[in-house]
């Protein structure tokens, strides 16, 4: 079931055991059923600590992690691999009392939640967003026996996800009803169940010398560097990796031949935790403002924090396109994310609005899963590198549309067409097909600053040294007006909006 590499990398972490762990499976004849047990014996195999027995659970096939004579409530209906590997590693050391790596006002909090919480959530194995939602589920289920969560794997479950009209993972339901899509955090989920750390907390803090606004490429640069020159540093982040979390293969950043967003991300949070960094992660900031010498910065949950400079490193998120149904039908046909949602779209006809690189690239995946693809780009030509147009051209199911407007995403329940308007001729076409994946740049995330800082178009303008028409305050990443936005540039931004900021200070 596992190959050589997995299996030597899974018994060194099944060394890590701290206590039995029992798993009980519910199988049938099926594919996936004879794949779950022969993977539920090699584990057993694997490791003495490991014991599993044959049972009927609600779902099959599936099975549940548990201590000896406990239910712990956490559930794989599925297979656990690709991505969801790792959520069967963490669940398997932190039921057998392996700590988990999380602060203790998190775990106070789950501790703290009253009443019954049945989680349940839809994923594909290709989702590199499903982990982290996953895994937070999982971690509440062991510490509040009031709440249990079962990952649900949709191609083993079709029938389910598609009375359910699910066309966007991960999705989380909640006693049985929709509670919400896409990554979220542990905080993200406490957050919406009305279980948030009291802003006190953060009122509390002394002032900052440096405070960095944004967990991504640019904010973790800066506050690496800020940190480095001695000074009280602070971070705070909806989500630490920002946009790269969204991002799979990555191959142009220089010295790493490849690597992926998951795992990039989670680099730059443990190298910024290697210093004395105030880390607030799922904590979105709603103001600022310079008064009274300092940098005001207001927090959504009321909170204020201070800061003798800040750098602003908030990043930019996916651009729409504005059309009647695309807010309508996300989520239900409308996605961003092909690595995410691709799985869901298998033999049905879907669109790609967007000829650039990422438009490209989302097409020539899709081709490989659904029935056919049609790129719709507004532009004469495509934008996209020539080595992914050669490549597009040469699939026989990829059909390009150049001059095309985007006019309406149309259905009812759920996607069932679009129509568009050739730009040459002014003629308006409608296409049948059950999905649209949009690919068309980026907005910075920066309408929280509107009338505080100089901005063009949304970004904001820096000086060479990262510094913007505020005093003390800074600028970094893909919500500036730097000319391109890399992953590569961010960071170097980052570093030099620090480095601006501790020569402002000691100017100052």
């Amino acid at each position: 079931m596992l190959d050589a590499d997995i299996k030597q990398q899974l018994e060194q972490y099944l060394q890590l055991l701290e206590g039995d762990v029992h798993l009980k499976v519910s199988v049938g004849s099926d594919k996936v059923s004879q794949d779950m047990l022969e993977l539920v014996e090699e584990l057993a195999n694997m490791s003495p600590r490991i014991k599993y027995e044959r049972v009927q659970l609600e779902r099959t096939p599936s099975f549940s992690v548990n201590r000896p004579g406990e239910e712990t409530g956490i559930v794989f209906a599925g297979l656990p691999l690709g991505h969801e590997f790792t959520s069967l590693v963490l669940a398997l050391l932190q039921v057998s009392g392996r700590p988990p790596k999380v602060e203790q006002e998190i775990i106070d909090q789950i501790k703290n939640i009253q009443g019954e919480y049945r989680f349940e959530t839809y994923v594909s194995l290709t989702c590199n967003n499903c982990p982290e939602v996953v895994q937070a589920l999982n971690l509440m289920s062991l510490l509040n026996p009031g709440i249990s969560h079962t990952m649900i794997e949709g191609t083993a479950f079709k029938d389910e996800v598609e009375s359910k009209d699910i066309m966007a993972v991960p999705a989380v339901y909640l006693n049985g009803e929709f509670f919400e899509s896409g990554r979220m955090t542990v905080k993200d989920i406490l957050a919406k169940l009305g279980s948030e750390v009291d802003s006190s907390v953060y009122e509390e803090k002394e002032p900052f010398d440096v405070l960095v606004i944004g967990g991504g490429p640019a904010g973790a640069s800066a506050a690496i560097y800020a940190a480095r020159k001695g000074v009280r540093t602070g971070i705070v982040a909806e989500r630490f990796g920002g946009q790269i979390l969204d991002t799979t293969t990555i191959e142009n950043f220089i010295s790493v031949k490849e690597t992926d967003g998951e795992k990039l991300a989670a680099q730059l949070e443990a190298h910024v935790r290697e210093y004395p960094v105030d880390i607030m992660d799922s904590v979105s900031v709603e103001g600022l403002e310079r008064k009274d010498d300092m940098i005001h910065v207001t927090l959504k949950n009321g909170a204020v924090l201070k800061s003798k400079t800040a750098i602003i490193a908030t990043g930019a998120r996916w651009r729409n396109v504005g059309v009647p149904g695309e807010e309508e039908f996300r989520t239900k046909g409308v996605a961003n994310c092909t690595h995410c949602d691709a799985p869901l779209f298998a033999g049905k006809d879907v669109a790609v609005i967007g000829g650039g690189n990422s438009g490209l690239e989302s097409a020539i995946d899709l081709a490989g899963i659904v029935n056919h693809v049609t790129v719709l780009e507004f532009a004469p030509e495509l934008k996209a590198d020539s080595v992914l147009q050669e490549r597009v051209n040469s699939l026989p199911n990829v059909t390009v549309i150049k001059n095309a407007a985007t006019k309406e995403i149309t259905g009812t329940d759920k996607v069932t067409g679009l129509t568009y308007v050739d730009r040459e001729t002014n003629e308006e076409h409608h296409i049948e097909l059950q999905g649209v994946f949009v690919q068309i740049g980026l907005v910075p995330n920066t309408e929280w600053l509107e009338g505080t800082v100089e901005m063009d178009r949304g970004q904001i303008i820096v000086d060479k040294q990262g510094a913007t028409s505020v005093p003390g305050v800074f600028a970094a990443g893909d919500c500036t007006d730097s000319a391109y936005k890399q992953i590569i540039i961010s960071m170097g931004s980052g570093a030099t909006a620090a480095l601006g900021a501790f020569d402002y200070l000691i100017r100052h």
